[in-house]
């Protein structure tokens, strides 16, 4: 028990052995990419153990079949760092909004199941709490992973399928659950 305390000891502190005079990040989230989103985001400093980042992403395309997934999404981050900013562990304060108009997909589970014979669009806000780390890869890229979870609330209008059809009404749903999930590749500006 003592050595696996310690090799959790070596892990969580391991990005206080490099230090960095990084200031600003450029970064985009390769798995947003897998939903055809083109998104970027920039990361500034603020102090020494502090940051703040602005990410959004913009999906305007009809796939085929009249599938849908078009939104735009902006997320908005302030981050404390357990060592030094860029580089280690950081927890985080998110807030999240955006609209969206989706449809046609196949999701046989929770309430998705509902997307392959429905479209919704709407718009949605929300915030969160997040934990992350960041691997400096070298002096000018850096890796991070970032999962989040809270609440979002969505206004929304309901379509009987996915391209036709009159307004079913409007509704809301509130939600509680993860709010945020990356894998990022960072170019630093320092």
């Amino acid at each position: 028990m003592k050595k696996m305390w310690m090799i959790f000891g070596c892990f969580f502190f391991l990005g206080c052995i490099t230090t960095s005079s990084q200031t600003t990040g450029i970064k985009t989230n390769i798995p947003y990419w897998g939903t055809l989103t083109p998104n970027l985001g920039i990361e500034v400093a603020l102090g020494k153990k502090t940051t703040f980042e602005v990410a959004g992403g913009f999906n305007p395309f009809t796939l085929s079949d009249y599938k849908y997934l078009k939104h735009w999404l902006i997320y908005t981050e302030f981050r404390y760092w357990t060592c030094e900013k860029f580089n280690g562990h950081f927890f985080g304060l998110h807030g999240l909004g955006g609209q969206y108009n989706v449809g046609g997909w196949d999701i046989p589970f929770w309430h998705l199941k509902k997307l392959k014979d429905t479209r919704y669009q709407g718009y949605a806000y929300g915030a969160g709490i997040s934990y992350g780390y960041q691997w400096i890869l070298n002096n000018r890229w850096n890796l991070e992973f970032t999962l989040g979870g809270g609440y979002a609330r969505f206004h929304y209008e309901k379509f009987p399928c996915v391209k036709c059809g009159t307004s079913q009404g409007t509704g809301e749903k509130n939600y509680l659950g993860p709010t945020k999930g990356a894998l990022s590749i960072i170019y630093i500006i320092k």
